[in-house]
């Protein structure tokens, strides 16, 4: 079993130009950085800096897929290990984690997100999940589907709902009818 100890730089190195040795273009903007807490932070970064990507021995790196905030964020979070993800961010900063492989802070998303699943959403939420392998997120999506089924049932949409979800239904109750493995005898 392996257990990682993840060391933070602080909030006084976000986009901070004080030992910056990378770069990064968003929107227009630079966002000062440093390699070796992005190393540790995340296996995307380690292939983008010790792999054969043209990024490796770049100064500036055009980051052309996510929006100045999002990532302002992101970064934010490798440094710090916290960020206050709003409801208004959550969707582009889980896509933004799950490119660089950020663990905790598709967690965070994840756990954001799944705080505002309601009967209008819940499709586009579950889809969500399935695009980003946001686990918990669909977790979320069939207990919620599970608890409101007598209002999801008159909802337009909702067969193709339920097919893309009886898979998912299906395992879990097979996980909770599964026999103990205990034996009842004393």
């Amino acid at each position: 079993m392996y257990f990682w100890l993840q060391v933070y730089l602080g909030e006084q190195y976000v986009n901070s130009s004080t030992l910056s040795d990378v770069t990064f273009l968003v929107e227009g903007k630079r966002f000062y950085a440093h390699r070796i807490a992005l190393l540790a932070s995340s296996d995307a970064f380690r292939a983008m800096f010790d792999g054969g990507y043209r990024e490796k021995d770049a100064r500036d790196i055009e980051i052309p897929n996510i929006r100045w905030d999002v990532f302002e964020l992101m970064m934010r979070f490798i440094y710090t290990g916290s960020v206050e993800v709003t409801n208004e961010l959550a969707q582009d900063l889980l896509r933004a984690a799950d490119q660089y492989l950020l663990e905790g802070l598709k967690r965070l998303c994840e756990y954001t997100i799944a705080q505002d699943v309601n009967l209008d959403n819940v499709s586009d939420m579950y889809d969500l999940s399935e695009a980003f392998h946001a686990m918990s997120l669909r977790h979320t999506c069939v207990l919620f589907i599970l608890e409101q089924f007598d209002k999801i049932c008159t909802r337009p949409g909702f067969s193709q709902l339920i097919q893309r979800v009886i898979p998912e239904l299906r395992n879990f109750f097979a996980k909770a009818l599964r026999p103990s493995h205990r034996s009842a005898q004393p």
